[in-house]
């Protein structure tokens, strides 16, 4: 292709076709996404997303922003800790936002049940409907690799987050040990394209999926991307030997 280019697996597209791609995948795999999850993780996904939202810390009263929160994991966990703070030492209920591209998403997440903190948005990251400076944290997991520009998705967290707001993005990255990435990438092309079509019919979707993870910058390529969108203290915590990593800054 002549011209700028966004990734899409291990294709390249028209920046303007990719959030149509995005979109049909997750449409495709909105009813079965936690339970995928499950089978794909073995569950450690749940132990990653409870690290999220115990490093996230949140208090009373705060705004958190959930980009790209599909069906409410990391959004329900969070309501939890900022009710049990709330309970601790008083004050107003935290506010927490789930913002996702696809409907179809938020709509398999609100059949689940609310939390009376939560609320649901169809919106994009990269052009977040939400005023400057307007949340004491941010959180994105499993999503940011899915954007058109990663870049702009981040300057929006950027400009959304008070100052001295935090910033985690939790995202599969890239095994620490040779031995490691051979084995993650026998499962990854061999095993979960398998299981995307025999419990959801549908092994292109986890195809891509697979495919977009190895596209997605490594630890250290992702973390300098965080700091030039303008945040600070840029910290990396590999989870389960870089399979998945925390990036967290502050917005100063």
């Amino acid at each position: 292709m002549t011209g700028p280019t966004a990734t899409f697996g291990f294709r390249d597209v028209d920046p303007e076709a990719k959030p149509g791609l995005v979109r049909g995948v997750f449409d495709r795999v909105a009813g079965r996404y936690d339970l995928m999850n499950d089978l794909m993780s073995g569950g450690v996904h749940r132990l990653w997303k409870d690290a999220v939202a115990a490093r996230l810390n949140p208090q009373p009263g705060e705004t958190i922003v959930d980009c790209a929160g599909g069906t409410g994991d990391i959004a329900r966990r969070v309501a939890k800790l900022a009710r049990q703070a709330k309970a601790r030492r008083g004050g107003p209920d935290a506010k927490v936002v789930i913002v996702d591209y696809n409907a179809e998403m938020i709509m398999a997440g609100r059949e689940r049940g609310s939390e009376p903190e939560i609320a649901w948005a169809v919106g994009d990251a990269q052009r977040l409907p939400l005023p400057d400076a307007s949340a004491e944290a941010y959180v994105i997991a499993f999503g940011i690799r899915n954007v058109t520009d990663i870049s702009k998705a981040l300057r929006e967290a950027r400009r959304v987050l008070k100052p001295g707001g935090r910033f985690l993005c939790l995202e599969f990255s890239r095994p620490t040990t040779e031995a490691l990435r051979k084995l993650y990438d026998a499962y990854s092309f061999k095993v979960i394209p398998e299981i995307g079509q025999r419990v959801a019919g549908d092994r292109d979707s986890y195809q891509y999926l697979v495919e977009s993870i190895r596209r997605f910058p490594d630890q250290k390529r992702f973390a300098a991307m965080i700091s030039e969108a303008g945040f600070k203290f840029v910290d990396i915590t590999n989870f389960s030997g870089g399979v998945a990593a925390l990036h967290t800054g502050r917005a100063l």
